[in-house]
């Protein structure tokens, strides 16, 4: 299930980010220039989704940067929160660039012969965009899969392409037939292709704060191996949750035979299930709280 990205694309996410913020940036600036030479609102609409994707990028940074931190006496888990909290961001700009470009587009198919767009340059700065969002969704593929920060730029860069490539076909059309409403269909629809990718991300922020278990983790499942295991009797307890995506974290508390400590084996039972779960369900940290027949947790005690 590990992806190990050969060259560039397995640096560390800092630098994948840093990257992407550049080009990013970049084509910011061709947009805003690119609207104000054409007329388009949908390269308008489009550069600012870039820039929303630079403020993200940079809230994805300094989330990066905190999540590095070590672990100390108040935060025992480190800082990998901040990872999902700079993602809660990505998600909630998400949804403000989506009001604000439908409210543009709108105004703008109410009057369409208010404004005159350039196609040929139109077309010349979409063409730029699609090309370096290409390249940075390219740098981002990987590290994605194991970063909800990393994956909350790269559904914006995703959203970003699909954008540069709604503003060609708009482009196009304006050439071949004058159609000046293309523009601001092609803004509209670019409202309409964030909507879901906003609303994925905040599903999963919401997921990870509450402490849901993590998306294709099957509670039943792990407690079966467990059951299955050696020496073990009975299983209760079961907690699983994420501190972010990747990060897995596990507890329960398992009730050993009687044999088992007796005969001293109670640490390779402890080891044979952390390497279950590690080998069957990439939970790289798991917690096992291991318990003789009879016994009575002290919360059961008072209850």
């Amino acid at each position: 299930m590990h992806d190990h990205a050969p060259g560039i694309r397995g640096a560390d996410s800092r630098r994948l980010l840093t990257i992407s913020l550049t080009l990013t940036g970049a084509v910011f600036v061709v947009q805003v220039v690119g609207a104000i030479m054409t007329g388009s609102l949908a390269l308008l609409a489009d550069a600012v989704h870039m820039l929303t994707d630079a403020v993200a990028l940079v809230v994805a940074l300094i989330a990066s940067a905190v999540a590095a931190r070590p672990a100390d006496d108040r935060r025992t888990y480190g800082y990998q929160r901040a990872e999902v909290l700079g993602a809660l961001v990505n998600a909630v700009i998400l949804i403000v660039l989506c009001v604000t470009v439908a409210i543009e587009g709108v105004r703008r198919l109410l009057s369409p012969d208010a404004h005159e767009v350039t196609g040929g340059w139109m077309l010349v700065v979409a063409l730029a965009g699609l090309v370096a969002n290409a390249v940075s969704l390219w740098l981002l593929s990987a590290a994605q899969r194991h970063s909800m920060n990393v994956r909350g730029a790269y559904l914006e860069v995703l959203g970003d392409l699909v954008g540069s490539a709604l503003v060609i076909v708009a482009a196009v059309v304006i050439l071949l037939t004058g159609w000046m409403p293309a523009d601001a269909l092609a803004s509209l629809a670019i409202a309409v292709l964030i909507v879901p990718r906003a609303i994925s991300l905040l599903r999963e922020v919401v997921g990870v704060l509450a402490e849901s278990a993590p998306a294709g983790t099957s509670v039943a499942a792990i407690r079966a191996h467990i059951l299955a295991a050696p020496g073990v009797a009975d299983v209760h307890d079961v907690h699983v949750w994420q501190l972010t995506r990747g990060a897995p974290v596990f507890t329960a508390h398992v009730v050993v035979e009687q044999s088992v400590i007796d005969e001293g084996r109670s640490g390779a039972v402890l080891n044979g299930l952390q390497e279950c779960l590690a080998e069957h369900f990439d939970v790289a940290h798991s917690t096992f709280q291991l318990e003789q027949s009879g016994h009575v947790d002290r919360d059961d005690a008072h209850s």
